[in-house]
Order: structure tokens, then C-alpha cells, then sequence
């Protein structure tokens, strides 16, 4: 009676929280590193000993089935915030992705259209086959066994503990949450959100904008107060051989005094294009709007106030009415109509970013030209910010 009661580990009660706040930390560090930047994105290569130890851990504490894993986050950024994406608050509503965000999992799991696009390239040996995908609830079973043996009777609690973390942090807070509430670094079209600057309770999934703004980046933090514990983790596996980081988000510089641009320049421009609307907005839209609100008469000013979220925010979809007070906030400022066309036009430099290099070089020139010639200052002081725009690749 008493080894029921205590189980093999005779563990006091704080104990026990720990070892479940572990074994529950693992699963999420799993679900990051291999599931997530390893077998989604490909951003690093992992040992195939470190590889399976995700692998056979997640078949143990969730029955998740790679493929579908992957199948299902590859769609999600592919069709990020339409009806098409599995699991989108914005489309579905908060509540229902933060209630049911696993239900809304094992019905795209079984969608077959998405699993032959978008599984592409995940395990397929033996143990997949024959173990992992086609016994997915023998692994949790094992689990719940081998918590009641270790913990006794309490063990069915941690079995709990640990069958609900990876479904209320991952699929529902993560994917409800961070697409509605938090900060943004970058003006992606998406409305992905930052949760929290510290990504240590879901291993650094917290920092969900700057995934969405660099996806293929093995490190999600991106600002120096920012923190990615599943980023602290590759980097001790790196160390120590066992594992290898393929792709990660650049610093972003731009060179005072470089005046040449170059396909370095254009380069470095699409592919951080988030973060240049980001800039843009910060830059030249909301100072020429703060200037034309101070000289506009009260019945002008709160139509300026209005349209600058909408101007500047790239998630936002502008129906008809937010279309209309667009229009005669430009109507009203001949400056404001500059800067808002020109943020279009440069936005049209990546849009067309198959155009020959030459091509795209002349086109940014144009632009800064453009800008520079139009007598207002944010604006060519931009144009200076992008003319000496470069990245540097960081590990």
C-alpha cells in the first residue's frame, strides 16, 4: 500500500512538482527544437541519437504523430489567417482556438491533402511506420504506467499535467494568443504577436512575430532583451557536436555614408522586408502624421489619429470604411499622400523580386531618388537609412 502511495521514488510533494515541471519543460523543449526547427523549417540538423530521443519522448508524453505535426505548421504559415489556415483566432475567434486548439489539430491530422503538401521530408523509417505513427496512444499509455510506478497514486495527476501542457501552451495558447494579444517587431502580414520578450515556459515559442517575420531562423529571439531558451539549448547541443545550425536571423545594420546601392542592398531589403515596414512606419509615416495633426484644424485631428494604425499596421484588412477615411486622410495632406504611395511602391520592390538583378537595383534607386527629391525630411532621411541597409548573418 505504501509504494502505491509514494511509488518508487518516495518523492515529498514539492518534489513531484519539480519532476512534472521538468518532464513537461522536456516535452516542450521537444516540441520546439525537433518538431518545430528541426523537422518544419529545417533551420538546424540534429545527431540521430538526439533526434530520436525527441522523437520516442514525444510518442511517450503526447502521441503526436511527426508528420502531422509538421503537415499542419508548414499550412499554417502558408495559409496564415485565411479559411484555409487550421487554426487561426483571427478567422476562428480567440476562444474557440484557445479552447479547442487540439481538436482543431486532429481535424486537420486527418486531412490527407495536407499531409501529402505540406509532410514532405519527415521521418519514414521502421519505427514510424510500424511503431510511432500506427500505435500513437500505446507511448502515452507507457507513460501513465510509468508515472503511477515512479509517483504512486499522485502519478495520475502528473500523467495529467503532462497530456494537457503541450495542448493548452502550444496549441492553444501559442496559436490563439500569439496571433492576438502582445508586441510586434516586425509588420508582417500575418497578425502574429510577440507573447512575451522571455520564452521560457514554452521555449522561446513566446517570441511567435519574430518566427513568423524569419521562420526559417533556428533562434527566435531577435532583440537583445529578448530571450529564447530553446535557442540556449542548440547552441549546447552545438557545443557539444550534437547539433548543427543551418539558418538563423541576421543583425541588421545600415552603413552611415554608403550611398552605392547595390544587390547586397536588395538583397538584404527583401529579405527583412518586415522589418523595413516596421522602420517605415516608424520613421516617416507617424512623424508626418504627428506634424499634420499638430497643423490641422479639431475637426481634421481625429481622422489623423485614426488612419495611422491603419497605415501602418500590415495585418490590419482595411474594409470599406477604414478604405474611405484612407483616402480622405491623403485627400487632406498632399504630404501624407507621398509617403503612403511611396511605402507602396516600395513594398512593390519584393513583390517583384524575380525581376533581374539589374532591374531591381535601378527600381530601389528610383525610389531613394524619389524620396530624396521630395522635400519631406523623414522621407529622405529613409532614403539615406536604405541606401546603406545590410545585414550581417549572426549563429
Amino acid at each position: 500500500m505504501n509504494f502505491l502511495s509514494t511509488g518508487m521514488l518516495d518523492l515529498s510533494g514539492w518534489e513531484i512538482v519539480i519532476a512534472t515541471l521538468v518532464l513537461t519543460h522536456i516535452t516542450i523543449a521537444a516540441v520546439t527544437i525537433f518538431l518545430h526547427r528541426h523537422q518544419s523549417h529545417h533551420s538546424l540538423t540534429l545527431h540521430p541519437v538526439i533526434s530520436h530521443f525527441f522523437r520516442f519522448w514525444l510518442w511517450l508524453t503526447t502521441g503526436m504523430v511527426t508528420r502531422q505535426w509538421v503537415a499542419i505548421h508548414r499550412k499554417h504559415h502558408a495559409k496564415c489567417e485565411t479559411e484555409d489556415d487550421p487554426h487561426s483566432p483571427q478567422v476562428l475567434g480567440l476562444k474557440k482556438v484557445l479552447l479547442e486548439g487540439s481538436e482543431l489539430y486532429r481535424r486537420e491530422a486527418v486531412n490527407q491533402e495536407t499531409l501529402e503538401k505540406y509532410g514532405q521530408s519527415t521521418p519514414s523509417d521502421w519505427l514510424e511506420h510500424h511503431v510511432y505513427s500506427r500505435y500513437p496512444f500505446l507511448g502515452i499509455s507507457i507513460m501513465l504506467t510509468l508515472d503511477v510506478l515512479l509517483f504512486g497514486v499522485i502519478g495520475i495527476t502528473v500523467f495529467a499535467v503532462q497530456m494537457l501542457w503541450s495542448p493548452v501552451w502550444a496549441a492553444g495558447v501559442i496559436n490563439g494568443i500569439g496571433h492576438y494579444f502582445g508586441y510586434r517587431n516586425f509588420e508582417s502580414s500575418d497578425a502574429s504577436r510577440n507573447i512575451s520578450p522571455w520564452g521560457i515556459l514554452i521555449g522561446g515559442e513566446e517570441l511567435h512575430n519574430n518566427h513568423h517575420a524569419y521562420p526559417a531562423s533556428a533562434r527566435l529571439s531577435n532583440q537583445w532583451w529578448e530571450f529564447d531558451i530553446g535557442w540556449t539549448y542548440i547552441k549546447i547541443l552545438s557545443g557539444l557536436g550534437l547539433a548543427s545550425v543551418k539558418n538563423c536571423s541576421p543583425k541588421i545594420r545600415s552603413l552611415p555614408g554608403k550611398r552605392l546601392i547595390d544587390m547586397d542592398t536588395v538583397r538584404a531589403l527583401t529579405h527583412n522586408r518586415f522589418h523595413i515596414v516596421k522602420q517605415y512606419g516608424r520613421m516617416v509615416i507617424r512623424p508626418v502624421i504627428q506634424m499634420e495633426y499638430l497643423s490641422a484644424k479639431s475637426d481634421c485631428r481625429n481622422l489623423f489619429l485614426r488612419v495611422r494604425k491603419l497605415m501602418i499596421r500590415e495585418d490590419i484588412q482595411l474594409n470599406d470604411v477604414a478604405l474611405a477615411e484612407i483616402a480622405e486622410a491623403l485627400r487632406l495632406s498632399r504630404k501624407l499622400e507621398t509617403v503612403y504611395t511611396l511605402k507602396q511602391k516600395l513594398k512593390d520592390l519584393w513583390d517583384n523580386s524575380r525581376q533581374h538583378q539589374a532591374r531591381r537595383i535601378e527600381r530601389l534607386q528610383a525610389w531613394c531618388a524619389e524620396a530624396e527629391q521630395s522635400n519631406i525630411q523623414a522621407l529622405q532621411e529613409f532614403a539615406q537609412y536604405l541606401r546603406g541597409y545590410t545585414e550581417i548573418k549572426i549563429a
